[in-house]
């Protein structure tokens, strides 16, 4: 039953958060520093994962591919298949809800205990809209531009990688990138990203929202919406390759 009861609180809060702002100027203020803070900031860790993540899938499908008969380029568009269709969206978003989710919980939660959510609703604020919103907006946006620059970054380094260790030349990891490209791919993973933006905000700060207690509840809350997100982008990863992709 309790499983049913979060479910619906969690409408009934997004709800509130989607009802029309009171100043729409203070919101759009908010926004851009939502976006400064929670995607200009992991920008960073972004790119630094992706680059060893592409390396790294470099070498393994250049070991797993030893093999006179098959050809070099599939080096290339294994690596480059699996920054599009998996690593660069689904594993980034479950990396981001370690990074961000736990971030929105943390600040909500804490806005919560220390009764500042309390005052800003005895000052007739929508407390729901005013601190959840610009986050959930400036995730949602902030997302597709993190999976292109995982996708870049990713193909850069197996491209850096690949030949300094000796197990491709640039021309065949080259080749091998763009041989039979599928365009939809990245449109597909796209959707995705929309949809993982939008768990990775609005789940976390769901928990954040109604935690009651003090700093211990506010670090457990942390770290249930982080589980309970990245099992939510699992599932929404498989329905929608189920929908979009088969």
């Amino acid at each position: 039953m309790h499983f049913f009861f979060d479910i619906g609180r969690y409408f009934t809060m997004l709800k509130r958060v989607f009802a029309r702002p009171e100043r729409h100027r203070m919101y759009l203020r908010q926004l851009f520093h939502e976006i400064d803070t929670l995607g200009v900031n992991s920008v960073g860790i972004v790119i630094v994962i992706s680059v060893f993540i592409g390396g790294i899938m470099t070498i393994q499908f250049a070991y797993s591919m030893a093999n006179p008969l098959y050809p070099s380029e599939l080096i290339g568009l294994g690596t480059r298949d699996t920054l599009i269709l998996e690593f660069s969206s689904t594993m980034l978003a479950l990396i981001m809800a370690g990074k961000i989710g736990s971030n929105i919980t943390s600040e909500i939660g804490t806005m919560r205990v220390t009764e500042q959510i309390d005052s800003l609703e005895i000052m007739g604020v929508n407390s729901a809209s005013y601190l959840i919103l610009p986050k959930l907006l400036a995730v949602v946006f902030i997302f597709p531009f993190l999976y292109i620059l995982s996708v870049f970054f990713g193909i850069l380094g197996g491209l850096v990688t690949g030949p300094l260790v000796g197990v491709i030349t640039i021309p065949e990891y080259i080749d091998g990138i763009q041989w039979l490209f599928i365009p939809y791919y990245v449109t597909f993973s796209i959707i995705k990203m929309f949809f993982f933006g939008f768990l990775v905000a609005s789940v976390p700060a769901y928990f954040g929202y109604y935690v009651k207690g003090g700093a211990l509840e506010v670090g457990k809350a942390s770290t249930k919406a982080v589980v309970n997100t990245n099992i939510l982008i699992l599932l929404f990863d498989l329905i929608l390759t189920r929908l979009l992709l088969t």
